[in-house]
């Protein structure tokens, strides 16, 4: 990820371009392929000379990045997906498998670990 003079010289030389594809050529790309626009932005507007307060509390290390919402839909596909960050929050491993529980009275979906088998 470019940051200072370097950035600026980038984005300029790119500013012809859409956002994201700045945003991409200077480097704002995570793991994933996920584009990190916020660091982006940030790093932009902290490469003009103006110093940001920290958006963490102020404890120094840096962004926790997305937090989890507990909150999810369902998808057009008819999918209902529960994300990394709530099954990574129950030490959930690949593999493990689970019974699905219906109440229609309630409306709720409950997840019942199923006992391991060899």
């Amino acid at each position: 990820m470019l940051v200072g003079e370097e950035l600026l010289n980038k984005a300029r030389a790119l500013s012809n371009r859409p956002e994201d594809e700045i945003a991409r050529g200077c480097g704002y790309v995570g793991p994933s392929g996920r584009l990190m626009r916020k660091s982006f932005y940030r790093a932009l507007v902290e490469a003009k000379g103006y110093k940001l307060p920290s958006s963490n509390g102020g404890s120094g290390g840096g962004s926790r990045g997305r937090q989890a919402e507990f909150r999810t839909r369902v998808h057009g596909n008819g999918n209902l997906l529960i994300g990394h960050a709530y099954t990574k929050r129950l030490d959930l491993v690949p593999g493990q498998e689970f019974r699905i529980e219906l109440n229609r009275d309630s409306g709720t979906i409950t997840l019942l670990p199923r006992a391991e088998s060899s």
